[in-house]
């Protein structure tokens, strides 16, 4: 059996990190962070060959010969990383940073990365107790000024904790109850959205369980004038099949639409503003085969004002798949797939991307994924589009 995988054994002598994409012998820690990227892809291509040795099942990623490699792999979280969210930095967008959490049962928290994969301790908020999702929303009013915030929830009090960027300060008062303290749902994913004509700021609540329909609870997020945001009810909605389990939740905010994972069956989309007359009318259920088992991390790249990517987590098969934003034509809400991308991260759960140009490593954008061994991958997005047909 480890005879059949000797055509691996290239990959393991050179660097999965290309060195004229990487940060660069110019950046202070370019060398020791190529030189991380490099150790982790060889340690997780030898973990497969080693499995297969032993008559373990092969996994898509350890077999195919285009699989996507990161940029930079990242410093590993305490205990159990689970989902990113990037926040963007308009003023200098090289000081961008990646929020990930870990979801440690009482030593979790949220862990701020620079670009180059390493740990801001200074903003990183921990213990926490088990937040499994965070994101991140651009242009609150609070507090007589507009700005950033990111948000999460905690599985164990069952509380929605929000943070100030860039510098993460507490902004929650110690965290609002969320499923009015219905401890059977325990909160696990989280998506922000700012409704284009008004500015109003949602966060939309999935559990660990929840009824047929209503799983999603959505919340509007305001300012309680005090120093303090609050969080109202106004809606629950979402069918779910009852299989498993809905944590991966994205919002398209300039389209308005809402995309939820009801795993191992499907994503589901809706609109993302409460107040429309069809609020609650399911628009599509999408990608219900090809999928290896869970249909985890949800995330929209967009190309124009209307056109753009999907990016789902096939998480079993340790893979990407992609569909188009905009559906097909003349049937906006019908997204067939039009990539599966074989990824080095492991069982990805969380990710997200951007289009912004962040810095030389990363000039249309970056993708992160969750990888199990503890950290986060960051992907150069022209990886990613030279494996994408002609759009």
């Amino acid at each position: 059996m480890f005879a059949a995988h000797t055509d691996l054994l290239p990959m393991l002598l050179r660097p999965s990190v290309p060195p004229a994409r990487a940060l660069g012998s110019h950046h202070p820690h370019g060398r020791a962070r190529l030189r991380s990227a490099w150790c982790r892809s060889v340690a997780c291509l030898l973990t497969g060959v080693l499995l297969s040795a032993c008559g373990a099942a092969e996994t898509p990623a350890v077999a195919a010969a285009d699989t996507l490699r990161p940029v930079v792999v990242s410093d590993p979280v305490l205990n159990d990383a689970d989902d990113p969210a990037i926040w963007i930095d308009t003023l200098n967008p090289s000081r961008s940073v990646v929020i990930g959490t870990d979801k440690g049962d009482s030593t979790g928290g949220l862990y701020v990365y620079t670009l180059d994969g390493r740990i801001d301790s200074l903003r990183t908020r921990r213990p926490l107790q088990r937040p499994n999702n965070v994101d991140v929303v651009t242009g609150v009013s609070f507090g007589g000024a507009v700005i950033d915030i990111a948000v999460t929830a905690e599985r164990g009090p069952m509380k929605l904790r929000i943070f100030r960027l860039p510098d993460m300060t507490p902004i929650d008062g110690g965290g609002m109850t969320l499923f009015d303290g219905d401890a059977t749902r325990a909160p696990m994913g989280v998506a922000l959205y700012r409704r284009p004509r008004d500015g109003a700021v949602f966060v939309i609540v999935g559990g660990k369980s929840g009824p047929r329909d209503g799983y999603l609870w959505q919340y509007r997020l305001q300012d309680a004038g005090n120093g303090v945001m609050t969080a109202e009810k106004v809606r629950a909605f979402g069918a779910y099949s009852g299989a498993k389990e809905i944590e991966a939740i994205a919002v398209d905010a300039p389209l308005g639409f809402v995309y939820y994972s009801d795993e191992t069956v499907g994503i589901r989309k809706y609109h993302a503003d409460p107040d429309r007359t069809d609020a609650a009318q399911e628009l599509a259920l999408f990608a219900t085969t090809g999928f290896v088992n869970d249909h985890e991390g949800i995330a929209v790249y967009p190309t124009r004002d209307s056109t753009g990517y999907l990016v789902v987590s096939d998480q079993q098969g340790q893979r990407l798949q992609l569909f188009p934003r905009e559906g097909a034509p003349g049937a906006p809400h019908a997204h067939r797939v039009l990539a599966t991308i074989p990824v080095a991260a492991r069982e990805t759960d969380g990710l997200d991307v951007t289009n912004t140009p962040l810095s030389p490593a990363f000039p249309e954008g970056m993708l992160v994924l969750m990888s199990t061994d503890k950290t986060f991958h960051f992907y150069d997005w022209r990886d990613v589009r030279k494996r994408l047909p002609p759009n």
